[in-house]
């Protein structure tokens, strides 16, 4: 199994996962030409892109969508009914031509076997996603108001890791921003702040957890350091300094991390 980032944070989303030669997206907020040259600086072919999954239909999840299935029509789409309905009625992607799934339940797309799981965010039934492939199971947790321990014990069955770290609270207070903005994103259906990440992570990791990538940063209401520094003071208390930690960027690709991880000698 191999991860990789193309682009994380408010102005675009896009995240892939694959098995040999095949990839799945989740979500698809980048422009087709920006994801392309992202998708070839990290070694994909968009072409071998099975599947596309979505969290929700925000845009910066799914503004890219309507031109990559123009030019990639081979990827299938994965939403739950709701997340469907309204990512067609945003894009203009005719609503049949998703691939409707269950929250809580299992489906395949090539190599890859997938369930969604509910995660609290103002929209819709969102999601977050567990894949499994070659014997490994990736998790992925975005947009996620509210730290719940039903997010946590999916967090336990990772080997590689995708969790929002979104903001320091400190800095949305004083932050120059209305505060009816302010109250959506610290609410319980807004985002996850770097503590509440690094609670999760406290809490359910996993011995197995080998590589966790901090996502959705907030750029002006958080830092890397800052989600750095929290996350890295929750896996020392768990004697972790052995997971890989990766802080996830909004205009640059990530880095491709593979399972298994090669041994030192």
């Amino acid at each position: 199994m191999k991860t990789v980032s193309l682009a994380s944070g408010s102005k675009g989303n896009a995240y892939l996962v694959g098995s040999g030669d095949d990839w799945l997206m989740i979500d698809c907020g980048l422009g087709c030409r920006t994801l392309v040259c992202r998708a070839a600086q990290v070694g994909v072919d968009p072409a071998r892109i099975r599947a596309v999954l979505f969290t929700h239909d925000h845009d910066d999840h799914v503004g890219g969508l309507a031109t990559f299935h123009r030019h990639f029509p081979q990827a299938e789409l994965f939403a739950n009914d709701m997340t469907a309905e309204a990512i067609a009625a945003a894009t203009g992607v005719a609503r049949a031509d998703f691939m409707i799934f269950t929250n809580g339940q299992s489906f395949t797309t090539g190599p890859f076997a997938v369930t969604a799981f509910s995660v609290p965010h103002d929209v819709p039934d969102p999601v977050g996603y567990l894949v499994t492939a070659d014997g490994f199971t990736y998790f992925h947790a975005t947009d996620c108001g509210t730290p719940l321990d039903s997010v946590g014990a999916r967090l336990g069955a990772a080997d590689a890791a995708t969790l929002e770290s979104n903001y320091d609270p400190v800095l949305v207070r004083g932050a120059n921003r209305p505060e009816h903005v302010k109250r959506r994103v610290l609410g319980p259906r807004g985002h996850l702040a770097n503590a509440d990440a690094a609670e999760l992570v406290r809490r359910f990791a996993s011995p197995k957890l080998k590589h966790l990538a901090l996502a959705h940063l907030s750029g002006q209401c958080n830092a890397p350091h800052l989600a750095e520094g929290a996350m890295r003071a929750a896996l020392a208390e768990l004697g972790r300094g052995d997971v890989d930690l990766e802080i996830l960027a909004q205009d640059a690709p990530g880095r491709v991390f593979s399972l298994p991880v090669a041994e030192s000698h």
